[in-house]
């Protein structure tokens, strides 16, 4: 029983060198340096948002997927430009719908003014 624990004992250790070695030879694996603390890779512009600036949104990763605050954040920001995009088509469109009544009543305007000339 003694011999059976010492080889186990012997094969950890031998185990845990070998990774040790490889971990300092071969680094962590990884092609970019890691993040200092506090960071993040998540990026929007502060304004105009477009589909390729989504597309390209990056988060880091943690034990059990993305980290939840990333994720708030760029769901937050897009809610808030797609509000702000709805306020500005309405306004565009209330805009157009008084400029077509204005030219209506020009248009009424000029063609009454020409009947009456003839």
């Amino acid at each position: 029983m003694a011999s059976a624990l010492i080889y186990l004992f012997v094969v950890l250790a031998v185990a845990a060198v070998v990774y040790l070695l490889a971990s300092l030879v071969f680094g962590r694996g990884e092609q970019l340096a890691p993040l200092p603390p506090g960071s993040t890779p998540t990026r929007l512009p502060s304004a105009d948002v477009e589909g390729s600036d989504v597309r390209a949104v990056r988060f880091q990763q943690v034990l059990r997927g993305y980290k939840v605050a990333e994720v708030d954040w760029v769901l937050d920001r897009l809610a808030g430009e797609l509000d702000e995009l709805h306020g500005r088509i309405a306004v565009l469109e209330r805009q157009l719908d008084a400029a077509g009544q204005e030219l209506d009543k020009a248009r009424s305007a000029v063609t009454e003014g020409g009947a009456e000339d003839e």
